[in-house]
């Protein structure tokens, strides 16, 4: 179920994942006028707000993932590089598999990926387009998140918190291996 949610909710919700690790917590400032976007699941439109996002893209898609075997995403992802969109992803040291599995075809396709292997988990959720809009929340992208899990996802339209997840993202790149 898709609902938008005051300005000030979010602040609270941003406030406390910053604390969380205060040795990289930053502060962003949103206006009131920022939109946001809010999905639950079960059955809750995460997968399809996530692909419309990406259906926009013009520019760049940057995706960290601790879990990535949605078809419909990476198909989503495929047709954006196709449209000429930069794309590249970040997975989890666990999505190293044999076989045809999501992160190998985008892999196969020409889009870089990349596994973090230095942390216990690289446990993020986020995808960021054209360098404005942050897609995050417990939502993994697969299946079991949209039809069975209780599972949330944020599409939020801030350049400045895109700024700052890309900093994050950029940094985790650094670090990674290839595919």
């Amino acid at each position: 179920m898709k609902r938008n949610t005051p300005l000030a909710g979010l602040l609270i919700i941003l406030s406390v994942i910053a604390a969380w690790n205060l040795s990289e917590a930053f502060e962003v400032t949103l206006s009131k006028e920022t939109p946001v976007q809010v999905f639950f699941s079960p059955q809750g439109g995460c997968t399809e707000g996530i692909i419309k996002t990406i259906e926009r893209a013009r520019s760049e898609i940057l995706v960290q993932a601790y879990s990535f075997a949605s078809v419909p995403i990476y198909r989503a992802l495929l047709r954006a590089q196709e449209r000429g969109v930069k794309v590249a992803l970040i997975a989890d040291k666990s999505e190293r598999t044999e076989g045809m599995t999501p992160i190998a075809i985008l892999a196969n396709a020409g889009i870089p990926v990349y596994l973090d292997g230095k942390h216990a988990m690289a446990n993020d959720r986020v995808i960021i387009v054209d360098q404005q809009i942050v897609m995050t929340g417990s939502f993994n992208f697969n299946q079991a998140s949209e039809e069975m899990n209780a599972e949330n996802l944020l599409i939020l339209d801030s350049s400045e918190l895109a700024a700052e997840y890309r900093k994050n993202w950029h940094r985790h790149r650094q670090h990674s291996e290839p595919y």
